[in-house]
């Protein structure tokens, strides 16, 4: 059993090419069965294979014993060669503080004190990799923790063998597979006390639950439920890829930084607008869409219930304008067909100066030439051009452009301000001098409520010049007869700015 318990893994780790040429593994070794196992195998197998090994000790500062858990690993890694660092931090304080449980809390502070190490050996610009030792016992008992708490099919496919930078090379065997590996190789290891309590959740699966299911229901559960992992696994991969296909086609979004969205992108989203044509789409895959935009908008998933997608599906059904309040304080309402979800701002409008909200407009002279920036807009600037031999003709080669305008400047009568809109705001909408309150052409253009109360518009008392991104008045179109032109241009900001060509 010695030989076969190792290439076992052995082979499990080339099936996911876990590990490459040059590679730094850092391993996670707490002292406990499973990490006693996984550093032995990990140290025998760099002498197969050209990759560096070091070992990583996090004491969570719970247990009194801690301490005799880190001297045990140091005499390991001592015996066996292998760098060693050891990290302490404080997982009940950190718990608290973030409010959550001590497993998650301490699977947090662990991966950040991986990263911390391997960044402090600069292994983070090259191959790196980080290994855990969880086992076909502990992929059986997450599939039943996700199956109790109604979790879809990327929960029930459990932990998985590659995770970004973190492998798993021990996932093939079970628990006791790995005993007997310790036994035939005369290696001690360390006790947890927390262990065998039945506080966690995951204990109590582990104490009761599977252990009733391989003695009174099927032998070999564990390694049954590995199994089906492996085919859900697969399922959840195509079906992921589909998921993305979809919400790059009905998912438009808004994100934090000066990027662009393509598909679903690295930078956290602020607000997404949802195509109400998704719904056509298989219930399957429109619900998987909802619950990925809910994802782009929280790095946390586990208060989002398939509820919660139901309650978005049915939104995007209702008539007028609805809304409903998701957890992490994102806000979904509909507006027309479409659907918006995003993180609730509102009571930190004196906290930063940089998101626009909704209902909060300033008033601005103004005065040519001049700059103006408007906090979610971008930057208005202004200036006054004399008209030049050949100015319409390139007026009409650029028109398209919706984020540059030019009006008569003479045929302004009153002080000109960019404001919000008012009560009785119009625009001139024709040649024959027609006119329309600006309220009816957005609600024509079905410009969302939400929005309508945060844009700014070029006035002149209560005639609108311009709604930036939209129409201009046909009342201040420039014409032959125009000495002077006001020109104004809006750069940058979340609706995009000057490099954006659309049809008016």
């Amino acid at each position: 059993m010695k030989f076969d318990t190792y290439h076992k893994i052995k082979r499990y780790v080339e099936k996911y090419h876990m590990i490459e040429k040059d590679d730094v593994v850092a391993a996670g070794v707490s002292g406990g069965a499973d990490s006693v196992c996984l550093l032995h195998v990990l140290w025998r197998m760099r002498q197969e294979m050209a990759f560096s090994l070091l070992a990583i000790h996090v004491d969570h500062g719970v247990r009194e014993d801690s301490a005799k858990d880190a001297a045990y690993v140091e005499k390991l890694c001592r015996s066996l060669e292998v760098p060693l660092s050891v990290r302490k931090v404080d997982m009940a304080g950190y718990a608290a503080q973030n409010r959550l449980s001590q497993e998650e809390a301490g699977r947090q502070l662990r991966y950040e004190a991986f990263e911390a190490v391997l960044k402090e050996l600069h292994a983070e610009d090259g191959h790196y990799k980080i290994a855990v030792a969880h086992n076909c016992n502990d992929r059986a008992e997450t599939m039943l923790f996700h199956m109790f708490r109604g979790s879809g099919l990327k929960g029930l496919s459990s932990i998985q063998p590659v995770r970004d930078a973190v492998i798993r090379p021990l996932l093939c065997l079970e628990r006791g597979e790995i005993e007997q590996y310790l036994a035939d190789h005369n290696l001690c290891y360390c006790q947890d006390s927390t262990n065998e309590e039945d506080t966690y959740t995951r204990n109590r699966i582990r104490h009761h639950i599977l252990p009733y299911a391989e003695q009174e229901i099927c032998s070999g559960a564990a390694a049954h439920m590995g199994d089906l992992a492996e085919i859900l696994s697969e399922t959840e991969r195509y079906l992921e890829e589909q998921t993305k296909r979809l919400y790059k086609i009905y998912v438009k979004e808004k994100i934090d930084n000066k990027g662009h969205s393509g598909g679903i992108p690295s930078d956290n989203a602020v607000s997404l607008c949802i195509d109400r044509r998704l719904l056509d789409e298989d219930p399957v895959m429109y619900k998987r869409v909802l619950l990925t935009g809910m994802e782009r908008l929280t790095s946390h998933r586990k208060d989002i219930t398939g509820q919660h997608i139901s309650d978005l599906a049915e939104l995007m059904t209702k008539d007028g304008s609805k809304e409903i309040n998701l957890p992490y304080k994102i806000r979904a309402y509909k507006e027309y067909d479409r659907l918006y979800l995003s993180k609730d701002t509102r009571g930190l409008v004196q906290a930063t100066v940089h998101e626009a909200v909704p209902g909060v407009c300033r008033e601005y002279a103004i005065a040519p030439p001049m700059e103006i920036s408007v906090p979610g807009e971008g930057t208005y600037v202004f200036r006054i051009l004399e008209k030049g031999d050949g100015f319409l003709e390139k007026q009409q080669n650029i028109q398209r452009n919706r984020y540059t305008k030019w009006f008569d400047y003479d045929k302004i009568t009153k002080s000109l301000v960019l404001r919000g809109r008012q009560q009785g705001d119009y625009l001139t909408i024709d040649t024959a001098m027609h006119t329309k309150s600006v309220k009816q052409y957005m609600i024509n253009e079905k410009i969302p409520k939400m929005r309508r109360d945060s844009m700014h518009l070029l006035a002149d008392g209560s005639h609108v010049l311009w709604i930036p991104g939209y129409r201009i008045s046909q009342n201040y179109k420039v014409e032959e007869s125009t000495e002077r032109i006001l020109e104004v241009r809006l750069e940058g900001g979340n609706d995009g700015g000057t490099n954006r060509s659309v049809v008016e």
